[in-house]
């Protein structure tokens, strides 16, 4: 007897299991498939919207509502609405300490595992567990959909993300009963989703520019034979289109003459202005001058001076890829195109000074909220053995290594380099009859641990007792796909 399930929301034979690709945003996330034609596409929940807002509201019942629900409580409950907690994704409280203010939500420094929680009445949450709602939603958005149960995942995430950063995209997958199949870098989905170099014959080298609402990279490819290589990758995961927001709100606190330490502790205040700012800066792509009020405050903005505040920030983007392309030992009359992706890409002054830099047109024909989704979907594809005639080499964004004697950096894997890869070196003592060994494990670019991010830290034991010098102890690192690091210390005599 032969027995098949026909899936009548898509019309067609019912796979055992569907692979979505998730882009998971600061400001908005979504979710993406592969459609009977083998297109991409961004899955729309029925009325509910492509753009899932990447917000959680928690009431005095402690029910949970997430996305456009949640985005209507930002000024009525700005204390119990999270938003933004990508930016808090494996952060420390000394990270985003200098940004605390930019929150209504309280974000609680946590000792004992140096990572921020968030207060909500008298619970604490992790960013983690957060992000968790957001996918959990996604899912089940997808799942009403299609009509069919989604399992498994690929996830989207900041080239620049560290491993800390990605361990916590992969944990808060976990949470939302999703496998995790592949965390994908997003320039690398995107220019995926322009389909630029899918073409066997083609050679292309291209660089994605990606600014979104909470975090910048950008990523120099080639592409040939459909291969996808990763050459550099250079960014900043605090740098983003809510920095345009928060600059326009200063400018009207400073115009309006008021106290930005009493407006800072209004909530509600401060949510509104957010909010104002946000609507200012879309506005600007078809007006020149925005001019509304909040009681009586006074948002009047014109477009010159919008581009005059927010000017620097997008200088910095500049100097990144200036990095990349330095890195990547290329001059930028080496580029063939430029993909731009990320919300904030919209902006005028951004498109100008881009396009202005790698002295050629820039590529934003799709929609730059949905392309990330939708190269996810395809790398979802790839991994579900449909195509073969794509492959992705990665790179890791920031260098690796242990500390040494004198507090220095002993760099074991380079930054940009390929991934998966694997990585050695050999240590010994430094006084005799040592047992132990501490090992700390650091991720940065200075020759100073103090000035590197610290991901961990483990004791080797059991060294035989022998003089200083005399044990051979082997340290490796390992980095997998989803550019997430394992290590494994030996002591070989």
């Amino acid at each position: 007897m032969a027995k098949v399930s026909i899936n009548l929301t898509t019309g067609s034979i019912q796979k055992e299991d569907i692979i979505v690709g998730i882009d998971l945003g600061t400001t908005n996330s979504l979710i993406a498939f592969i459609n009977p034609e083998g297109q991409a596409q961004v899955i729309n929940d029925t009325g509910k919207g492509v753009l899932v807002p990447s917000i959680v509201h928690f009431n005095e019942a402690g029910d949970i509502t997430v996305g456009n629900e949640a985005r209507n409580q930002l000024i009525t409950d700005p204390a119990n609405t999270i938003f933004s907690v990508k930016r808090l994704l494996g952060r420390s409280y000394t990270d985003i300490e200098n940004y605390k203010d930019f929150f209504s939500y309280k974000v609680i420094d946590d000792n004992s595992e140096s990572l921020v929680k968030i207060k909500v009445g008298d619970r604490f949450y992790t960013p983690v567990e957060l992000s968790g709602l957001i996918l959990k939603e996604l899912k089940e958005r997808a799942e009403h959909a299609l009509k069919t149960p989604v399992n498994r995942a690929v996830i989207t995430v900041p080239a620049y993300f560290n491993d800390s950063q990605r361990h916590a995209t992969r944990d808060a997958g976990k949470l939302a009963g999703l496998d995790v199949l592949r965390i994908v870098n997003e320039p690398t989905a995107a220019s995926l989703a322009y389909g630029i170099g899918l073409n066997p014959d083609e050679t292309k080298t291209i660089a994605v520019y990606d600014l979104g609402g909470g975090t910048f990279d950008v990523s120099i490819l080639q592409i040939q034979h459909g291969i996808f290589e990763v050459l550099s990758t250079n960014g900043d995961t605090f740098l983003g289109g809510d920095d345009f927001d928060r600059l326009i709100a200063d400018y009207w606190i400073e115009k309006n003459g008021l106290n930005k330490q009493e407006v800072t502790v209004n909530n509600e205040l401060s949510q509104e202005l957010r909010l104002k700012a946000e609507e200012a800066k879309k506005s600007f792509a078809v007006q020149s001058l925005f001019n509304e009020k909040i009681g009586d405050i006074w948002c009047t903005l014109d477009k010159q001076t919008f581009e005059d505040l927010i000017r620097s920030k997008v200088e910095q983007t500049i100097d990144c890829c200036r990095n990349a392309i330095k890195d990547a030992r290329l001059e930028v009359k080496q580029i063939d195109e430029v993909v731009m992706v990320g919300g904030s890409t919209r902006t005028e002054l951004v498109k100008k000074m881009v396009s202005g830099f790698f002295e050629r047109p820039v590529h934003n024909e799709l929609n730059p909220d949905e392309v990330v989704a939708l190269g996810a979907a395809i790398q979802a594809d790839i991994l579900s053995g449909n195509r073969k005639d794509i492959l992705l080499l990665d790179v890791t964004p920031l260098s690796l290594g242990i500390e040494t004697m004198g507090g220095l950096m002993d760099v074991i894997i380079s930054r940009n380099s390929k991934v998966p890869t694997k990585a050695g070196r050999q240590y010994t003592t430094s006084v005799d009859g040592q047992a132990n060994m501490k090992i700390s494990v650091y991720q940065g670019e200075r020759d100073l641990v103090k000035e590197n991010r610290k991901l961990a830290e483990f004791d080797l034991k059991g060294i035989p007792a022998m003089p200083a010098g005399f044990p051979k102890v082997d340290i490796n690192f390992m980095i997998n796909a989803d550019g997430i690091l394992t290590i494994q210390a030996i002591e070989l005599r």
